[in-house]
């Protein structure tokens, strides 16, 4: 073979290299840029490939699955009617059987007259007028008379926490919860941002109650649990602030509630 025609040859198998090389990298570049509809098709090729390992794609199905965890994660009754009101997001959610079925936004109690956290159940239903929006449903709060309701500024509903405790909804929304909600039904309260406020004798509310439970455990308190802060609970309160080297003020203040928590949680771990 002539020089010339060895150069030739050679000169093609490069162009052929070349070629070859572009064509592979084109082929990549088309599916980068895919529209999302062309990637999601080839995803779903690969879910239906039996010889591929089960766990293929299984880190973008887990990701989906964190963002209803919070729902899956309640303590919700599995049978029936349960209210479900979280005040950090201003929304009640209706679940029924253990399933959401609806969705409101509400507005719960500002922060010097909170609203009564806990579970309690709905044991008044009543058509009340101004200022009710047509529909009350009332808890059995051993402290106060607290429920749901309407009301005549709907423009903090789903915003804000304006109430003196009540949960407010809006009219329409209100009056339709009344027709689906029946007696006996349980509604769970829960805020996890509030502002701490002392207790001492003569106050009311989930507070107070969650401190009678937590010096009932404890030990020190004998009495009833209905979040009303009287004399027995504040001998109790003077008694454990005692043992623990605390000022005898029967004063629950901020040091006081974290070291009754940090000791129930000893007892019950």
């Amino acid at each position: 073979m002539t020089e010339r025609k060895l150069n030739a040859a050679l000169y093609f198998l490069l162009a052929a290299a070349v070629l070859l090389y572009l064509g592979f990298n084109v082929f990549n570049v088309r599916q980068v840029f895919a529209l999302p509809e062309q990637r999601i098709a080839k995803e779903d090729d690969i879910k239906e490939d039996s010889n591929l390992p089960e766990n293929v794609l299984k880190e973008d199905v887990s990701s989906i699955e964190l963002e209803v965890s919070m729902l899956e994660t309640r303590d919700i009754s599995p049978v029936g009617y349960h209210l479900y009101v979280d005040l950090d997001l201003t929304q009640l959610y209706v679940y029924k059987d253990g399933e959401v079925i609806k969705t409101y936004e509400v507005s719960g109690g500002k922060p010097s007259t909170p609203s009564p956290e806990g579970t309690w159940r709905i044991v008044n239903k009543d058509t009340w007028g101004e200022g009710f929006g047509g529909a009350w449903l009332g808890f059995n709060v051993p402290w106060g008379m607290y429920g749901i309701h309407g009301t005549t500024e709907p423009w903090f509903v789903g915003r804000s926490n304006t109430s003196k405790g009540c949960i407010r909804m809006k009219n329409a929304d209100v009056r339709e919860l009344f027709k689906l909600i029946p007696y006996n039904t349980l509604v769970t309260i829960v805020q996890n941002n509030k502002t701490f406020y002392p207790m001492q004798d003569g106050d009311a509310g989930s507070n107070v109650l969650e401190v009678e439970k937590a010096l009932k455990i404890l030990g020190y308190y004998n009495g009833s649990e209905d979040g009303i802060f009287g004399e027995t609970l504040m001998n109790a309160v003077k008694q454990f602030q005692r043992d623990y080297g605390l000022y005898r003020t029967g004063i629950v203040n901020i040091s006081t509630y974290e070291l009754l928590r940090q000791k129930v949680k000893e007892v019950e771990e």
